[in-house]
């Protein structure tokens, strides 16, 4: 089995349209490291199915909003706000609606640029590859182009090659997440507040950077990582080499 179910006909996401027109680019607020990689880890939290879990996740979210930037801080909170205001069955309704039933609101960044056909798959590969060559593993049950996934790769990101690794996978993957903004504007969801959080902390990708990413993936993983012990519970990424057990202690 591969890593996707292939249609019966070739299928694309729906261009933009004057209905539900590409917005413009955000213009990138100034943030610290720590900043961007709170409001990735943030962002990947809340962008997950809304159950149990997730609403207890988004009660700690809003004890370290406070510390963002007032463009991110504000539409995070705005969120929160409207996820305290919900009744969970409908927030979970609301979610299957947005994201599981409309394909414009795809949260597989792939899905964007290759649709339903053979790229895909390769596609996929690459971020995989990506993940490697920072030394970490998928350990779930989504594809690996998810993106809380790849937000939450972003976040725990700390040194320059692994910042530079997830700097090239979500700005190679910048204009489908411009695409899911659009089409959630256009829905007048809450959740375009979340991904605008995203792509205000998501500078242009210049050309040393992707050039090193591309170096990376390409080369493998590095030998020596050093401090992944240290970062606390990695799901859904491991260590590579790393006994389950290890990573879940």
């Amino acid at each position: 089995m591969g890593l996707f179910s292939k249609s019966p006909a070739t299928t694309f996401l729906p261009r933009p349209t004057a209905r539900t027109p590409l917005l413009d680019p955000l213009a990138p607020v100034r943030a610290t490291p720590a900043q961007r990689r709170t409001t990735h880890m943030a962002a990947s939290l809340l962008l997950d199915y809304p159950d149990a879990a997730t609403l207890a996740a988004a009660r700690e979210v809003r004890g370290v909003v406070g510390q963002l930037p007032d463009a991110v801080r504000s539409r995070l909170g705005a969120f929160l706000d409207d996820l305290d205001a919900g009744e969970p069955a409908a927030l979970e309704a609301r979610y299957v609606a947005t994201f599981d039933l409309k394909r414009k609101c795809s949260m597989y960044l792939s899905y964007y640029a290759a649709g339903d056909t053979r790229k895909r798959g390769m596609a996929l590969v690459r971020f995989v590859q990506a993940y490697r060559a920072a030394g970490w593993e998928v350990d779930g049950e989504e594809l690996p182009d998810y993106l809380p996934m790849a937000l939450e790769f972003s976040a725990r990101a700390t040194t320059r090659d692994e910042e530079r690794i997830a700097a090239g996978l979500l700005g190679s993957h910048r204009q489908g997440i411009e695409v899911l903004r659009s089409a959630l504007v256009a829905l007048s969801s809450p959740y375009a507040l979340v991904i605008e959080a995203v792509c205000l902390t998501l500078p242009p990708l210049d050309a040393a950077t992707e050039r090193r990413y591309l170096e990376l993936v390409t080369s493998g993983p590095p030998t020596e990582m050093v401090g992944l012990s240290a970062m606390g519970p990695l799901e859904p990424f491991a260590p590579t080499g790393a006994p389950p057990e290890e990573v879940r202690r």
